[in-house]
């Protein structure tokens, strides 16, 4: 196996630095705060929970961005790895999702497993030779802990490596602990809901591409569902997120950030803007992988497009971004000073797609066969093609979306 050269103290530092910037960030405009929000992770370490974990050999689902606040007042962050070893845990093993246990690698990349050349722990990539942990890797461990940040959008795969770990866990009865975790896109709702003749590694349940749940809600709906094989077998906890909802249900508490959750999702701005711009990723426009603003810009090249103008070039987080060193036209949906460009609507928007087909010189080679994949469906693309307005394609999935909104009632408690 590969040695992970650096550390894991090292590399959380690098990251929180490199990172940091443009993500204190809360989910809605809140009033004075006057606590800070405690993620799972927080809480399992200020004790909840924490008494499963003695004496058990653990085997711990993370990445960079599972960090444990530490501090006066919270203001520093420590990996839960070396937390739970600094209080004795006896963690055997690692696993890690798409890029890799540092989130550095490309998008769609395989990842090696490794050791952490810190503590000696084998660190198995779920994101390479294999996507679901196998017999042998969780032989011997006793719980599992899962820790991801997740971004609340259906193709974002670190819930489909939560549906694969949860199977695992089941099939040699392994209890799972997640620690659950707001995320930006938890109180929107929209596009079209997955089709499951069209399952994928970006699209496993019969949900909408913004689903309006935290990653612990989705693990009890996909488990109370009995959705995946095993379901009715695995022992699942979660340890709930606090401080971030009032008694009636509404967002009132600061919510941070404190790294990018993957390498082209830099700042909140992007995260809000994913869900509509992720489906370019099926078509022939670049989303700006290989640019400094990856999820917020748009275009070819192709004037038509637009005024706006970039060149993708290889670095972090893609090597080889489409149409490197040419260059693109389209959409800047930057924001500068914390100001939009544009006008961007939170949730779901269709008409950045709707514009740039309707802007793209040869129709016949906009979409690519990955774009049903992501849309969760055949009708989306023929209902653009075929010119269907936003309103009237919305009102196509009313059925869909009136059985979703039923299920997802049970599972968020006093959220709306």
């Amino acid at each position: 196996m590969p040695l992970i050269r650096i550390g894991i103290r090292i590399i959380v530092l690098v990251l929180i630095l490199f990172w940091s910037d443009g993500f204190a960030q809360g989910i809605e405009n809140s009033d004075e705060q006057t606590k800070v929000a405690m993620t799972g992770a927080d809480r399992l370490m200020s004790g909840i929970g924490l008494s499963d974990l003695v004496g058990k050999k653990v085997a711990l689902v993370g990445n960079h961005s599972s960090l444990v606040r530490r501090g006066k007042g919270g203001s520093k962050y420590v990996h839960l790895l070396d937390t739970l070893r600094s209080r004795g845990v006896n963690v055997v093993s690692v696993f890690s999702p798409e890029h890799g246990f540092r989130g550095l690698a490309d998008a769609g990349a395989k990842v090696a497993h490794g050791v952490d050349s810190a503590t000696g722990i084998p660190v198995y990539s779920l994101y390479g030779a294999n996507k679901k942990p196998s017999k042998d890797q969780l032989k011997g461990v006793d719980v599992v802990v899962f820790d991801l940040q997740d971004v609340g959008c259906r193709f974002y795969t670190y819930i489909s490596t939560l549906e694969l770990v949860l199977v695992a866990a089941a099939e040699v009865s392994i209890p799972v602990i997640l620690l659950d975790r707001p995320n930006l896109n938890m109180l929107s709702l929209g596009g079209p809901v997955l089709d499951t003749a069209l399952r994928s590694f970006v699209g496993m349940q019969p949900v909408p591409i913004l689903y309006g749940m935290s990653i612990g809600e989705y693990a009890k709906m996909i488990t109370g569902e009995r959705w995946y094989v095993g379901a009715e077998k695995v022992k699942l906890k979660v340890i709930d997120f606090d401080g971030l909802f009032n008694e009636q249900g509404k967002s009132w508490q600061k919510f941070e950030y404190p790294v990018a959750p993957s390498p082209n999702l830099q700042n909140s701005h992007a995260i809000r803007l994913y869900p509509s711009l992720c489906l370019f990723e099926g078509t022939a426009i670049s989303v700006g992988r290989g640019t400094k603003m990856p999820f917020e810009v748009i275009g070819a090249p192709f004037k038509e497009l637009g005024d706006f103008t970039f060149v993708p070039r290889p670095g972090k987080g893609d090597s080889k971004p489409m149409y490197s060193g040419q260059t693109c036209y389209g959409m800047d949906l930057s924001e500068k000073d914390g100001v939009p460009k544009k006008i961007i609507n939170i949730g779901f928007d269709w008409s950045y797609l709707i514009k740039m087909y309707n802007s793209y010189p040869d129709k016949s080679h906009f979409f690519t066969p990955f774009f049903d994949k992501l849309a969760g469906n055949h009708e989306l693309r023929k209902q653009i093609e075929a010119g269907m307005s936003i309103e009237a394609i919305n009102n196509s999935w009313n059925a869909d979306w009136e059985k979703f909104l039923k299920i997802r009632s049970k599972y968020i408690g006093k959220r709306k």
